[in-house]
């Protein structure tokens, strides 16, 4: 059982109450700690970093994070009912249990504890954190939406120039660099919703239309996926195909990663984005609630969106711990990478 600092019931933040329980009833092989402790409206809320399987730094990684946007409760519940799912599984599975001995999995459920329990985007400071790491874009970006640094009282605050990341950044970055990044496999998935009708899964860049350098990976991965489960409805895309930012977190952390260990070490950020509009199309009542444009509902909406995207969350663990086998390399990359180009980067193959 893991040792709670703090009594989330008296909170009246679900998502808290969810993690404190599940906390509660965690077998030993699940660790958790507080990584930072967020003050707002008088209280204290954690950040909490979750681990299971094994610590070898030679074995590869696995990270999940919700809740960056405080609106998007979604993403931490999708990832609250998966980590509780493994927990189940560890009772009886033998399996789980020989894939934790080959893998390493991270959570951070809820990034952004302050604004949630203020229902904002931002952190209590104003800070959008996906607009909020030292990097700035090569192109254009969309007014505001490609991130700003007017005013926190306005969308899409970047923080200051000469401030240094927020907290809440700040925890991503150590945890990304403590377990993904230094490994010679690592994958990340950040839970998001709010973009377009349909699901997507992207990858970097954002800051950049040029070509990702692991596009030829994720394109394998993609195969892979779609071999393996070829009814899916996921649009798997570059970021940079939908719209450009500044401060994105995932670019900075795996560029940070690639310049220390460039082609010996293989880290993927993915981003799940989960197609809101399409909910707000079924229930157009919720275009008028500030929680209805980025949540399912009514109950029956909410517990299809949380049953349908185990599965890929399942998968990359699995694709995770058996990345020798899939990795490709040679001609394969080769022929990977011009796929690639030609889906997601507009190269006309025989031209």
């Amino acid at each position: 059982m893991v040792t709670l600092l703090f009594n989330p019931m008296q909170l009246h933040l679900p998502e808290l109450i969810e993690l404190n329980r599940l906390l509660e009833e965690a077998p030993s092989a699940l660790s958790a700690r507080v990584a930072h402790t967020v003050q707002v409206d008088g209280n204290a809320l954690p950040i909490h970093v979750l681990t299971l399987g094994n610590p070898d730094p030679a074995l590869p990684a696995i990270g999940y994070f919700g809740g960056v946007h405080g609106l998007e409760r979604i993403g931490t519940r999708v990832l609250l009912v998966f980590l509780r799912g493994l927990m189940n599984r560890l009772k009886w599975d033998p399996l789980l249990h020989r894939q934790l001995e080959m893998l390493r999995m991270v959570f951070v459920p809820l990034v952004n504890p302050g604004g949630m329990w203020r229902n904002t985007r931002c952190n209590p400071q104003g800070v959008d954190l996906m607009r909020n790491a030292p990097l700035d874009s090569l192109e254009k970006v969309p007014f505001f939406l490609g991130g700003q640094r007017f005013s926190p009282k306005l969308a899409w605050y970047r923080g200051a120039a000469d401030a240094p990341m927020q907290p809440e950044s700040q925890v991503l970055a150590q945890v990304v660099a403590d377990e993904l990044a230094h490994r010679r496999f690592s994958l990340s998935l950040d839970c998001h919703s709010g973009f377009g009708a349909r699901d997507r899964i992207w990858f970097p860049y954002a800051h950049t239309t040029k070509p990702f350098p692991n596009m030829p990976e994720v394109h394998a991965l993609k195969e892979m996926f779609e071999q393996t489960y070829p009814t899916h409805n996921y649009l798997i895309e570059p970021q940079s195909r939908q719209y450009l930012t500044h401060g994105d977190l995932w670019d900075h952390f795996y560029l940070l990663a690639h310049a220390e260990g460039g082609a010996e070490r293989v880290f993927l950020p993915l981003t799940l984005e989960m197609g809101s509009w399409l909910w707000v199309k079924k229930n157009p009542s919720q275009f008028f609630s500030r929680q209805g444009l980025f949540n399912p509902r009514p109950g029956h909406r909410l517990h299809r969106i949380l049953r349908r995207h185990l599965l890929w969350l399942d998968f990359l663990a699995r694709a995770a711990c058996g990345w020798n086998n899939w990795m490709p390399d040679g001609r394969e990359r080769l022929r990977h990478k011009k796929l690639a180009m030609v889906e997601w980067y507009g190269w006309k193959q025989h031209s």
